[in-house]
């Protein structure tokens, strides 16, 4: 089983079925929908296209407090040539930041590629000259490195976005630009998103605010592509390594993305650099790594996917634990510690966490151990999230009526053909407590005996087990 996850992007190349279908069999685990491009319709075509072919998580992801050029066509732009830039009309910015900005300011548009300077200011227009041509199409990103820039956390179109979002139950909603925990908690209790939210960290503030981001978010994205145009782009590389480290500390998601194997949205064979990339962040400790326009316009949508999966059952193989010890968190944090060490050091083949929030599965993930992890769950929608953590193979199982729940459990596991005769399994889940985070039990078995138990051919008296989380 492929351990790293792979997230793509569904766009114009992607999105009929039968190629969501040959993605998903190549290695896609979770779609992302960029809601920088389309329109609603486009978007429920595409979550009906996912949930047809596969139980895998859809991720929209919401432009946020982010600046983005629209413009009625594409424009071809020669270096030295000046445009006029508003905030309605043929080429404008989403915001309107006419009083925010100077002459001599630098704008960056479309991930840096054409680079322009503020030459002039007047009547509510800006004059760029462009310092190196380039392409300006609708949807680009806009960076303007030197300014903090006091936009609202959420335009009306990412309302709306939010509506449909929980209107189709989505599984997560990854928010851009991500500044503070104010942010996550304006999306999640302000406007009641009750899935998941990934805050994705792109510019200055969304790095200094990092500890207080990741404990609020349920994951992190590492966006490098405009994170390498807000901060000095050499500072990238240690930025994301610091990032995956804290995610993997706080058992949180963490995706690596942008750029990935960008050449293969023309090319059919990723560049070398590309590939030790993507197996740095696999190393680094990334649960998932993401593909953009590889999948979204590229050329060779599957082709991409199937690249990121070899990479990725290559190099996960010798993945270790970055995850430091430090003073007591909680009752599962401790138990997902000691599971480790019984991993190290007893043949155990699998490990199975009976889990209704997916809290124990990500701390056990965190680890990094060789052994297969099985969450099973109660929860639909817990476990398509678990879809893309590292290691984690979700089950959808309804224990919560069961007296000897690890039994039952292991039974219909082995009938599923996820445990097999004569494995020896490790089990943990919450016994007698109603504590949130507290996986306070392990037990260890041999899959052949716990079927005997489960059929009744054992008497064994077990306490009340009225929880596991």
């Amino acid at each position: 089983m492929k351990k790293t996850k792979i997230v793509c992007t569904v766009g114009p190349a992607s999105s009929s079925k039968p190629v969501v279908e040959k993605m998903f069999h190549a290695g896609m685990n979770g779609a992302r929908i960029n809601t920088a491009y389309g329109d609603l319709d486009q978007y429920e075509s595409i979550v009906q296209t996912i949930r047809q072919v596969a139980e895998i998580p859809v991720i929209v992801d919401i432009k946020g407090p982010e600046i983005r050029i629209e413009a009625d066509h594409p424009k071809t732009l020669c270096k030295n040539d000046v445009i006029e830039v508003g905030f309605k009309g043929e080429i404008c910015f989403n915001h309107d930041l006419y009083e925010k900005i100077a002459v001599n300011d630098l704008i960056l548009i479309d991930n840096g590629r054409i680079r322009s300077l503020v030459v002039e200011k007047q009547n509510r227009k800006l004059y760029l000259k462009i310092l190196n041509g380039g392409i300006i199409e609708d949807g680009k990103g806009v960076n303007i490195p030197s300014k903090q820039l006091c936009l609202p956390t959420l335009s009306k179109r990412d309302l709306e976005i939010i509506k449909f979002a929980k209107k189709f139950d989505v599984e997560y909603v990854a928010l851009s630009f991500t500044r503070n925990a104010k942010d996550v908690e304006n999306l999640s209790k302000d406007h009641k998103f009750e899935g998941a939210v990934i805050a994705k960290i792109e510019n200055h503030e969304g790095v200094a605010n990092i500890e207080e981001i990741t404990d609020i978010a349920s994951g992190i994205m590492v966006a490098r592509g405009d994170l390498g145009i807000e901060i000095e782009p050499e500072k990238v590389p240690l930025v994301q390594k610091s990032i995956i480290r804290l995610c993997n500390q706080k058992g949180k998601l963490v995706i690596t993305a942008t750029e990935m194997l960008e050449s293969m949205i023309h090319q059919i064979c990723p560049t070398r650099a590309e590939v030790s990339d993507v197996a740095n962040a696999i190393l680094d400790g990334s649960d998932a790594v993401m593909l953009s326009g590889e999948t979204a316009v590229g050329e060779y949508p599957i082709e991409a996917v199937k690249m990121m999966a070899l990479i990725s059952n290559e190099i996960e193989k010798v993945v270790k634990s970055n995850v430091e010890d430090t003073s007591f968190i909680n009752i599962s944090d401790t138990v997902s510690r000691a599971i480790q060490r019984i991993c190290q050091t007893m043949p155990v083949d699998k490990v199975v966490t009976l889990t209704r929030s997916g809290y124990t599965a990500r701390m056990i993930t965190r680890f990094k151990i060789s052994q297969p992890i099985i969450a099973v769950t109660p929860n639909s929608k817990v476990k398509k999230q678990l879809e893309v953590m590292f290691g984690v193979e979700p089950v959808m199982i309804d224990y919560l009526d069961e007296t000897d729940r690890i039994s039952k459990v292991g039974k219909q596991l082995c009938e599923l053909g996820l445990l097999k005769a004569k494995e020896t399994v490790l089990f943990t889940a919450a016994v007698r407590t109603e504590m949130e985070h507290a996986s306070n039990s392990i037990e260890i078995h041999k899959t052949d005996e716990l079927q005997d138990f489960a059929c009744g051919n054992h008497t064994v008296k077990h306490g009340s087990s009225n929880d596991a989380k």
